[in-house]
């Protein structure tokens, strides 16, 4: 069937990108629940998130606070979804992703992560969280290098609203993929060191269309999937 075809559906991509999970889990040797998908719904409308719900989505990713909480407002009828920011957070924009978010995706700041828990704090509720490592040691990525990890989380642990989850990266694109195999490897060891260490930790988030299936085999515990979900994004 062609991405072409106006025909398809969310429905369909969705079952698709479902198809694509399940057989790079059974190739990894891991349990289909093991892996759980994002879909990344940054600048799509409601009705499209509502008809990626109607196809069984839960777990929804967005970029921008506004947006968000406009969302979520939109649909919070809907029963068990779960709305992960997963973008940078501007300080002013703490208190509307406290408010509206479930998880967030992209902590790499102690001040950011102040601010989400005072906020927290005076909403009577918790957040889940993630810390974004910058895995490649790129200067355009956001995310602490992986050797700060375990000393970050240290510091994230005085905040009582905030429950640590796990790591979520963004790894380069490279034609060699041996030197991303080896980025995807040394973040799954500092993931299973911090399981040791951390009892809350569960979750790595790392893969999205392009290297879903490495980053599952590299034991990925969330894929992040945007168009091939939703279809091509208008600018």
């Amino acid at each position: 069937m062609s991405e072409n075809n106006v025909n398809i559906t969310i429905a369909n991509r969705l079952a698709t990108a479902h198809d694509k999970m399940t057989i790079a889990i059974q190739k990894a040797g891991r349990q289909v629940n093991d892996v759980s998908l994002i879909a990344v719904s940054k600048t799509m409308s409601c009705d499209k998130v509502q008809q990626a719900y109607d196809a069984g989505q839960r777990k929804f990713g967005e970029n921008y606070a506004q947006e968000l909480q406009e969302k979520a407002q939109q649909l919070q009828s809907l029963q068990g979804i779960e709305w992960h920011f997963i973008g940078p957070i501007q300080s002013n924009k703490t208190a509307i992703v406290a408010q509206n978010a479930h998880w967030v995706d992209s902590i790499d700041r102690v001040k950011i992560a102040k601010r989400l828990d005072q906020h927290c704090q005076a909403l009577g509720k918790k957040l889940n969280i993630l810390v974004q490592v910058n895995i490649s040691q790129s200067p355009s990525k956001a995310g602490i290098p992986l050797q700060d990890v375990d000393s970050f989380i240290d510091e994230l642990r005085e905040f009582k609203s905030l429950t640590v989850r796990g790591l979520m990266a963004i790894p380069d694109a490279y034609e060699d993929k041996s030197i991303q195999n080896k980025e995807f490897q040394a973040l799954h060891t500092c993931f299973l060191q911090l399981q040791h260490k951390h009892i809350s930790i569960d979750t790595l988030s790392l893969g999205m269309t392009a290297d879903m299936e490495d980053a599952i085999l590299f034991g990925s515990t969330m894929i992040r999937l945007g168009t091939a979900i939703f279809g091509p994004r208008v600018s």
